[in-house]
């Protein structure tokens, strides 16, 4: 009699290993924004050994760049007990007010260790880990490139989702800017509508239009690169899909790489790694992305030093 229960246990148990894992995939933005990041994520996943349907299973929950449904979707998360949630921008920030059992794997975030989601980048000492971006460096490397381009820029506009986007970066913004004896202003847009309100208005009130970079603008690419290319306007962004939309140039972390490596950390986790001893990583891979094509149509002569300097030039 022992022994059958016994072996009606160790079935049990097989059984229930045997279950999928299921991960709880909360996208920033849309299919169209992010669907080549998430395939380069799932594609990685497969390689290590986790099929979807089969001894995985992906719930994946588009937030469309809207922050009130990010968080619904964290909280979802958290009430289906997945094994761990995959994000970025402002999903890590929800995923972190939702749960602090559940392990969080940051696809693209900002500095983690100032938003204090980890203690430090070798120990995060939390549930979350993955991949963070140092945003501050980057605001003026991207200044110094549009001054390169743009010799004679007095006046730049940046455009900025301050839901999403640390202060710290716009003080870099700002603080890059005075070194260039360049006149920035900031405008702060929260909503697809706040957007195109914005957009309305610049039109011969700047040289350049810097663009923060996350969901909501990833979202709306297309309404803003239309609506700075009728107005002349240069832009600049941190994602090369919006240089790829018509905008004119990008410099910022290769997201394809960042969404495999956050593969790799959810495969560590399904496997019993703790988030809180995986050393948070950095972007290895830095993409300079130019678009002669939206060059030519403001007017613009790209220089021979920049051109060289490119990873890809659009013609």
């Amino acid at each position: 009699m022992a022994s059958v229960a016994l072996d009606a246990s160790a079935a049990a148990y097989g059984q229930q290993s045997a279950m999928p894992r299921t991960v709880g995939f909360l996208v920033a933005g849309t299919p169209a924004s992010h669907g080549a990041w998430v395939a380069a994520f799932t594609q990685r996943l497969s390689e290590l050994g986790w099929t979807n349907g089969r001894n995985i299973k992906i719930e994946y929950r588009w937030a469309a760049g809207d922050v009130p449904q990010t968080t619904n979707f964290a909280a979802e998360f958290v009430q289906q007990k997945v094994d761990v949630i995959v994000t970025s921008a402002f999903g890590v920030d929800a995923a972190k007010e939702a749960t602090s059992t559940i392990p969080i794997v940051s696809a693209a975030f900002g500095d983690m260790v100032a938003k204090g989601l980890a203690k430090s980048l070798a120990r995060p000492g939390g549930n979350v880990t993955g991949l963070s971006i140092q945003p501050v460096e980057l605001s003026s490397k991207r200044l110094e490139l549009l001054r390169d381009i743009i010799p004679n820029v007095r006046r730049l506009t940046a455009l900025v989702n301050t839901h999403i986007v640390g202060q710290q970066e716009v003080v870099a913004i700002r603080t890059a800017s005075v070194k260039l004896n360049i006149d920035a202003s900031v405008l702060d847009v929260q909503t697809a509508k706040e957007i195109e309100a914005a957009m309305a208005t610049l039109a011969g009130q700047t040289d350049a239009l810097y663009v923060f970079s996350e969901p909501l603008t990833n979202a709306n690419k297309d309404k803003i690169i239309k609506a700075a290319t009728v107005a002349k306007i240069p832009t600049i962004f941190g994602f090369r899909e919006f240089v790829d939309a018509g905008g004119l140039i990008s410099y910022g972390p290769n997201f394809v790489d960042l969404f495999v490596r956050a593969a790799e950390f959810t495969d560590k986790i399904l496997r019993g790694a703790k988030p809180a001893d995986l050393p948070v990583q950095q972007p290895v891979k830095f993409d300079l992305i130019i678009n002669l094509k939206a060059a030519k149509a403001l007017g613009l002569s790209i220089p021979e030093t920049v051109l060289t300097r490119a990873d890809e030039v659009i013609e």
